[in-house]
């Protein structure tokens, strides 16, 4: 399969409900006002990235870093957050998606999920697995990256922004993702 250079890591991608378009410059204020609210990093590892200087650092190092898609909620057309492609540290010819975030007003829906499927349906055109780093307090991601059909593979002291962290390294391999979207279309 493909290697991480073969994929388009800023692609524009649609649902009915959302889209995913690569991130840019301009698109700090959008973004900021997603990020914003400090319920948003509640259970996050960076509790404070609420504040503008913060986020800002954060913005900088995505924009600088590419692979960022922004996510736009097609109803009113605003940025409700984002979500990476990067490489991936233990494995760098593999891709991995993570630095995923959504205003609060949008979790417990289905809109982390779609971002999900057309993150990984694009991926999976071009390689055969995909990784997740998830910080170990982050159970919600935890539990979200498992159902769909990733495993928790290993734990990993990596840099990921800056600064050695420790990450649990999740792998979600095509056969399981494929198996896990047919049970979905299952009635």
């Amino acid at each position: 399969m493909s290697t991480m250079t073969e994929i388009d890591l800023q692609p524009e991608l649609h649902s009915e409900t959302i889209s995913l378009r690569p991130m840019r410059a301009d698109g700090f204020e959008g973004l900021w006002e997603a990020a914003s609210d400090p319920a948003t990093w509640a259970g996050h590892p960076a509790k404070d990235r609420y504040k503008r200087n913060v986020f800002l650092k954060y913005f900088t190092f995505l924009l600088e870093n590419g692979g960022t898609l922004v996510v736009i909620d097609n109803v009113d057309g605003k940025i409700i957050g984002c979500s990476r492609y990067y490489s991936a540290p233990v494995n760098p010819e593999k891709i991995s998606i993570g630095y995923t975030f959504l205003h609060n007003a949008y979790w417990g829906g289905s809109t982390n999920f779609i971002v999900k499927e057309l993150m990984l349906g694009h991926a999976f055109k071009n390689t055969d697995q995909v990784w997740f780093h998830i910080d170990p307090s982050n159970l919600r991601s935890q539990k979200a990256t498992a159902k769909l059909g990733a495993r928790h593979i290993s734990n990993e002291e990596l840099n990921l922004g800056g600064s050695l962290a420790k990450w649990m390294c999740f792998q979600l391999m095509k056969p399981d993702w494929d198996a896990f979207m047919e049970s979905r279309a299952k009635p």
